[in-house]
């Protein structure tokens, strides 16, 4: 890390890390908040994201059956915040692995798909446990550390002390510390730096929440307390803080699909930050996000309505029995299934669970997804689409 890089900024302190060839630069960011000017751009900019998550928040409370929505959303979330870094697994691939589909004849346990579904599944894991755990435990580095056990159990980076604050020195970028774009807090000052970030969550200031959650994403990120996945902690932190904060009343809102789209620009700006002080184009970029991802999420419950009320009507129009009905509600939750999965849901022989898929696929609310004679997996393509959509790629 070159020192030079970082001369303008005072969002931070710069230091040298030992003495003679091993010596190194790292940058140990001040303890929030930031002093920011009194700005309009900001001001216009927070009022329409708040505005845009208070439109969500109140389509939330209207939902009959919110785990239509949770559910799904979680995991396109976790789909995309892994792709960040570096996986390849769709929502599909997902949805596969956790109905044991995954596990196909000729896929080694190494194959790098299968280990790329893992970690996003293991994503999955750790924020529906946070979500769990902040009912009865404020979000505090205890539940940073336990989710951090939980996305790195049993794929790259397990090795990586799972669960716990490092006790060496991280970079990013560059093959030597020497060579790194950045460099974060020495381990000397990792627990004061965490410790302080701890202290803000639960602090009051005259910045709105949805600032202070742009300047806690930046903290967390700069700080990278962990070896390996903070990228993935530091946006489940803010899932769960907009739930934490009352904010929303449902983990509908994540961020992760806008970051993917503009992931240079993702990173860059939490660079800016601390190399030149960059505080209000990271926000500005932070609440575009939100308005955003507010937006397109209303969109995309909307749509997941509007379809459902389609198939029952079209379902009740031609008298088709409770259980078509029931099986083809239960695609919205996981559109994804098999024959032995449809089984469980209606409690039913094989052959009548069979006789009912066939009835989805007729109607082609079900597709198949391979041409496997047994155990074959079927697909509610326009759920998948609604949920997922092409915006998540580009």
């Amino acid at each position: 890390m070159d020192p030079k890089d970082f001369a303008a900024t005072t969002s931070g302190r710069v230091i040298r890390v030992g003495q003679g060839d091993p010596a190194y630069w790292a940058f140990t960011p001040d303890p929030l908040p930031p002093s920011l000017a009194p700005d309009w751009q900001l001001a216009r900019l927070n009022a329409e994201a708040e505005r845009a998550v208070g439109e969500l928040a109140g389509l939330g409370r209207t939902l009959p059956n919110p785990n239509l929505f949770i559910r799904p959303f979680l995991r396109r979330e976790a789909v995309l915040s892994s792709r960040i870094e570096g996986t390849q697994s769709d929502l599909t691939d997902l949805y596969l692995y956790e109905g044991g589909q995954m596990a196909l004849p000729g896929l080694e346990p190494s194959d790098p798909a299968l280990a790329d579904v893992r970690e996003v599944y293991n994503y999955v894991q750790a924020l529906e446990y946070g979500l769990a755990e902040m009912e009865h435990t404020p979000v505090n580095l205890w539940l940073m550390r336990s989710m951090h056990k939980l996305l790195l159990q049993g794929v790259r980076g397990q090795s990586r002390a799972p669960g716990e604050f490092r006790a060496t020195q991280n970079w990013i970028g560059g093959d030597t510390i020497n060579s790194a774009v950045f460099v974060p807090p020495p381990v000397v000052e990792l627990q004061p730096a965490l410790d302080a970030l701890a202290a803000y969550i639960y602090s009051e200031d005259d910045y709105p929440p949805l600032m202070r959650l742009a300047f806690i994403h930046y903290q967390f990120e700069a700080i990278h307390p962990f070896l390996d996945g903070n990228g993935r902690i530091g946006r489940l932190l803010l899932s769960l803080l907009l739930v934490n904060w009352s904010l929303l009343s449902l983990p509908l809102l994540h961020l992760s699909a806008f970051f993917e789209r503009r992931r240079p620009s993702y990173y860059g700006l939490l660079l800016g930050v601390s190399q030149r002080d960059g505080w209000k184009p990271w926000v500005e970029f932070f609440l575009e996000g939100v308005i955003d991802q507010a937006r397109d999420t209303a969109t995309r419950i909307k749509h997941i309505q509007d379809l459902q009320q389609a198939w029952q009507s079209l379902l009740y129009e031609h008298k088709e029995s409770g259980s078509v009905v029931r099986l083809a509600n239960s695609l919205f939750e996981s559109p994804v299934i098999t024959v032995p999965r449809a089984q469980e849901v209606l409690g039913m022989s094989y052959p009548g669970a069979q006789r009912v898929v066939n009835t989805l696929l007729d109607y082609e609310i079900l597709v198949p997804m391979d041409e496997r004679k047994h155990n074959r997996s079927y697909l509610a393509r326009d759920i998948l689409m609604s949920i997922y959509g092409s915006r998540a790629n580009g």
